[in-house]
């Protein structure tokens, strides 16, 4: 199977000040379409980097990022916005969620941004309120909601263009243990679907659930470890 994404000798350096910071270093590695991994590693490992370059939010300083056999690297930036808008969804620790909409409109902003035609729009929100338990809460700002329902209105968001791919950065960071658990099942059940899912992690038993883990060190790929899919996480 050809993968779906494929990085090979990235380099991602930041200048601070008089000295540079190798974020990632020649960095190669390959995912197959619809796998789970967890990347993990200290701070300062270069986990939070890679997801912002595989988001297309950020671009390496040298090497090629094949996205679905397209080199996005040579893309401009009005091009990877198409592409982050139409292929990735972003899930973040803090929701990021925009505080003046209300649920409803926060999970209906990608297509407005995308300019689906508000028919289709307002179809796939009521879809996404019922499938995510918001029917209640459309018409609620985020200040009105729970952690858990903010972060379920910021994973149907990232879902709403449907997108190949979903980014999910400490995505359980700020809930408690029962929550963080319902939030972790809505994101397997999309990788369930065929949705390839890359979560960033310093949760060990979170990393631990996902049948690949990626384990990140001075801006390297330390360890590559596959689960086998017959054991249970």
């Amino acid at each position: 199977m050809e993968p779906q994404i494929s990085l090979r000798g990235i380099q991602r350096v930041f200048h601070l000040g008089d000295s540079d910071v190798h974020a990632l270093r020649d960095l190669d590695l390959d995912i197959a379409p619809g796998e789970y991994v967890a990347v993990m590693g200290p701070s300062g490992s270069g986990k939070s980097t890679l997801l912002n370059l595989l988001g297309l939010l950020d671009s390496p300083n040298q090497g090629h990022y094949l996205l679905e056999g397209r080199d996005v690297t040579t893309l401009s930036p009005d091009e990877q916005a198409r592409v982050r808008s139409q292929r990735i969804g972003f899930v973040f620790q803090s929701f990021h969620l925009v505080p003046r909409l209300t649920a409803a409109e926060n999970i209906a902003l990608p297509m407005v941004l995308a300019g689906l035609p508000a028919p289709e729009r307002q179809q796939r929100v009521a879809q996404a309120l019922k499938d995510y338990g918001l029917e209640h809460r459309a018409d609620h700002r985020p200040e009105e909601l729970s952690g858990g329902q903010r972060q379920r209105v910021a994973i149907a968001r990232a879902t709403i263009m449907r997108p190949a791919m979903i980014l999910a950065d400490e995505p359980t960071g700020n809930l408690d243990r029962a929550t963080g658990e319902e939030v972790v099942r809505l994101l397997e059940g999309l990788n369930a679907s065929g949705v390839t899912l890359i979560v960033v992690t310093h949760d060990a038993a979170l990393g631990a659930r996902a049948r690949r883990q990626l384990r990140m060190e001075d801006g390297g790929l330390k360890l590559d470890t596959a689960r086998d899919a017959t054991v249970p996480a």
